[in-house]
């Protein structure tokens, strides 16, 4: 792949206000095509700041901007139950995913996600779980290309009125 290299990195509390910068320039296009999954309330710096003192948040620097961001947890929605999910078993999942609209195709959310696989790793967790809204399809086609297989789709309680579909990878 030709190009800036992508280099994934933990997120700072410093980096808070440019991942809020990036995520008021992702919600747009994403209700325009129908992807209702964020909005001006969520996710908000709270929710980031949270995610930094957590060592969840995770960014993709490319040439000293951020083209990406990542929240890289092992906290699962109890809705997955509901795709068959054995929700006790540890899994490292991957909430509020998003690219920066001006570094799509260049392997950012690719390079977030191999991040997860390393995390994974590193903790001796085989397990890999995201959702994403119904309407990502985006996300659907990326999921699929780095081996996460479809496990069905849930509701969320604290996202009423959308659907949101399952993914899952076993690592080997």
């Amino acid at each position: 792949m030709g190009g800036a290299r992508v280099l994934v990195r933990p997120g700072t509390v410093e980096d808070v206000e440019l991942v809020m910068q990036l995520v008021r320039r992702v919600v747009p296009l994403m209700r325009a095509s129908g992807n209702l999954q964020w909005d001006g309330k969520y996710p908000n710096a709270g929710v980031f700041n949270r995610d930094v003192e957590l060592g969840y948040l995770w960014v993709a620097d490319i040439e000293g901007q951020i083209a990406g961001v990542a929240a890289i947890t092992t906290d699962q929605e109890l809705e997955y139950a509901q795709v068959g999910w054995d929700i006790s078993e540890p899994a490292v999942v991957v909430h509020r995913l998003a690219v920066d609209p001006a570094y799509r195709g260049k392997g950012v959310a690719a390079g977030l996600m191999e991040q997860a696989e390393a995390v994974a790793r590193a903790r001796g967790i085989s397990v890999l779980r995201i959702d994403t809204n119904s309407q990502n399809e985006a996300a659907q086609k990326l999921f699929p290309k780095l081996g996460y297989i479809f496990a069905g789709e849930i509701g969320l309680g604290f996202r009423p009125g959308l659907r949101f579909l399952c993914y899952e990878k076993r690592l080997v």
